[in-house]
């Protein structure tokens, strides 16, 4: 009996032995589950913060060196100008507590205090005026910035004085290039040097290869413990190809590219991804030569504007991939706020004339004044190198004889054609710019602008305009400029290229690219 009661005690303390086992087992499997799932989600997280883009051709990181409009757009979010621009182009401090025009010639700029690069260091006047002795080296896509500044005095620390050597209207808004470190170029060949700069701005360069560069949050950045960044690293990716970034793209190796390619989602497709467009600064344009016989009359110049159908250029010779423009500031501008549209009209263009004392007989306009009859024959001069410009030359053409007016197209060599463009002897010509930043319009409206268009009223404006700082009042003025362009019409804006950010649909936050930027706002981007 009492062998029993051993026995069965025996067999109990077994089977809580084993019982015991079992129960931690399962507790240590529960807990490193529970592990696994935070170490998970953490690695979720982290994925989710992190960044990839695509660049082709990648060329140097330096903002001042490189020649690719993609690294000179993605440097914004590592180093900061004295000055930028916002979304409606307007300037805005950001290295510069203020600014001021003391003289048509002399700009003061103050630093803001405790400035910092990456490393800790300071930020001061020296380094404005080394960037600026740089840039005037002539080898960087700023240099057209800074090459009417005569010299740069430090003054403070902190302050500088840059004197120009005439007078510019606006400009403030060259003062947007990126700052560089005097010290970490001192013993450099700066135009040669593959150093990353020592950035300001919100991110800086943790590491670099041949195929890829990492940027990681800037820890001196000034605004750091103001805003909150929701990337937290970025991983640029570099192609040999814009269409290999393409297809990284499409199998979702990175999370967006620049394109300014009107064909980039043929090859990348539109699910899953979201195309932002934006206007570009590259604006072509008729100039009209207002000294020119018949094209002295505005009426003339007005029917003409009427009678180019500027969408059908779009869609003819673009596909629709380039904006229909009306003026040259409608890029954005907010001193431009109106709608760029095609003013397309046969029957306006003719009741315009006719109202002018024009009448259309036997096939041609003419128009009799003090026994002198005039006919509307007009030269169209274009560059026969530029195939694009010619198909737009030979639309218009066609499209101006529609209403009666006979055009003779001269398509000129290279040489003939700036000739042309140089000395003003033309009737109408096709050209563009790629416009700068700066609201000016010297060169459409000034003295000597290539349309020998002149106008007391809009030359007494520029003038004023020099010195206004007061913002209502500026678009006031602007307002007053528009609408005597637009009624005197001496030069007739066609079209502006069309910028691309194409991104995964993983990418949200506040993604509104310009021209200026297209990372504007980055510090709201986030990954889903």
């Amino acid at each position: 009996m009492k062998f029993n009661v051993i026995k069965y005690l025996f067999i109990l303390f077994a089977i809580g032995i084993i019982a015991f086992a079992v129960y931690k087992m399962n507790f240590e499997k529960k807990d490193e589950i529970a592990i696994n799932e935070v170490n998970n989600n953490q690695l979720a997280s982290n994925e989710e913060s992190i960044l990839n883009i695509g660049i082709s051709d990648f060329d140097n990181i330096n903002p001042l060196i490189t020649k690719n409009k993609d690294i000179i757009s993605l440097s914004t979010i590592l180093y900061e100008p004295l000055l930028k621009l916002n979304e409606n182009y307007e300037i805005e401090l950001c290295l510069a507590e203020e600014w001021s025009k003391t003289d048509n010639r002399v700009y003061l700029v103050k630093l803001k205090d405790n400035l910092k690069w990456e490393d800790g260091s300071n930020v001061t006047g020296t380094d404005v005026k080394y960037t600026i002795e740089q840039l005037k080296k002539g080898k960087s896509i700023y240099s057209d910035n800074v090459k009417n500044i005569d010299t740069v005095e430090i003054i403070e620390t902190n302050t500088v004085r840059i004197n120009l050597k005439e007078e510019e209207p606006f400009f403030e808004y060259n003062l947007i290039f990126p700052i560089v470190s005097n010290s970490q170029f001192k013993d450099e060949d700066f135009y040669k040097s593959r150093l990353a700069p020592k950035a300001t701005g919100m991110f800086k360069v943790t590491k670099a290869t041949e195929d890829y560069m990492e940027l990681e949050k800037n820890e001196n950045w000034r605004e750091k413990d103001k805003i909150e960044i929701k990337i937290s690293k970025v991983i640029i990716n570099f192609f040999g190809t814009i269409g290999d970034a393409y297809n990284s793209l499409k199998i979702g190796n990175i999370d967006l590219v620049c394109t300014s390619n009107a064909n980039a989602q043929d090859y990348i497709g539109t699910i899953g991804f979201i195309n932002k467009e934006y206007k570009g600064r590259e604006l072509d344009f008729i100039s009209i030569n207002c000294n020119s016989g018949v094209l002295a009359n505005k009426e003339v110049r007005q029917a003409i504007n009427y009678a180019i159908d500027k969408n059908k250029i779009n869609s003819s010779v673009f596909s629709n991939n380039y904006y229909v423009s009306s003026f040259p500031i409608d890029y954005g501008s907010y001193l431009y706020n109106k709608e760029s549209t095609s003013n397309y009209s046969q029957e306006k263009a003719k009741e315009v004339l006719i109202n002018a004392g024009w009448e259309y007989k036997y096939g041609y306009w003419r128009k009799t004044q003090d026994y002198t009859t005039q006919y509307l024959n007009i030269d169209l001069v274009v560059d026969n190198s530029d195939k694009t410009r010619v198909k737009v030359a030979e639309l218009i053409e066609e499209q101006l004889e529609n209403i009666g007016i006979n055009v003779y197209l001269y398509k000129v060599s290279n040489s003939s054609y700036k000739n042309y463009l140089e000395n003003k002897n033309y009737d109408m010509i096709i050209t563009g710019v790629n416009n700068g930043y700066s609201p000016d319009l010297t060169y459409f409206l000034g003295e000597n602008n290539i349309a020998n268009y002149k106008n007391e009223e809009i030359t007494t404006i520029l003038s004023d305009i020099k010195n206004i700082s007061d913002k209502q009042l500026l678009i006031e003025k602007y307002n007053r400029i528009i609408e005597i362009y637009e009624d005197e019409v001496p030069y007739i804006c066609l079209y502006r290229n069309k910028e691309k950010l194409i991104y995964n649909i993983r990418l949200t936050g506040d993604v509104n690219p310009n021209n200026y930027s297209a990372y504007h706002n980055f510090e709201n981007w986030y990954r889903q």
